[in-house]
């Protein structure tokens, strides 16, 4: 690998952090929507809606949304500390979702901790 040959790891990483971690996180958040009942499915709406956001946000420059003021606003936010604080708050309500006494589907829970566990696995290998 030379200086102008970038590593495969951390280009796994800004392909994960910006294409995969989001839709799967939003994809896990309907699937404990449709499956819980009571306060765990209102936090995992939360953990939607935002994650839906940050997708918005992504793909706003290819559908030529990227002129607006909330666009520059979402994507300041999508780079706040590198990326990973605007990934991990809707993370955070799927995670409180899962620890309410009511939530069952343990199994989002485990997908979810293999989810930000690779994040930040990759993360640290970019660091």
């Amino acid at each position: 690998m030379s200086f102008f040959e970038p590593d495969p790891v951390l280009l796994w990483f800004l392909f994960f952090k910006k294409f995969v971690y989001l839709e799967v996180l939003a994809l896990l958040s309907f699937t404990r929507i449709l499956q819980e009942r009571g306060p765990s499915r209102w936090l995992a709406l939360i953990a939607l809606i935002l994650a839906l956001a940050g997708v918005a946000t992504v793909f706003a420059p290819a559908a030529g949304l990227n002129d607006g003021a909330v666009y520059v606003r979402a994507e300041a936010l999508l780079r706040h500390g590198g990326g990973l604080i605007a990934l991990l708050v809707p993370s955070a309500f799927l995670v409180l979702s899962g620890a309410l006494k009511t939530a069952r589907a343990r199994w989002i829970d485990v997908l979810h901790g293999l989810l930000v566990l690779t994040l930040l696995g990759f993360a640290w290998y970019a660091a």
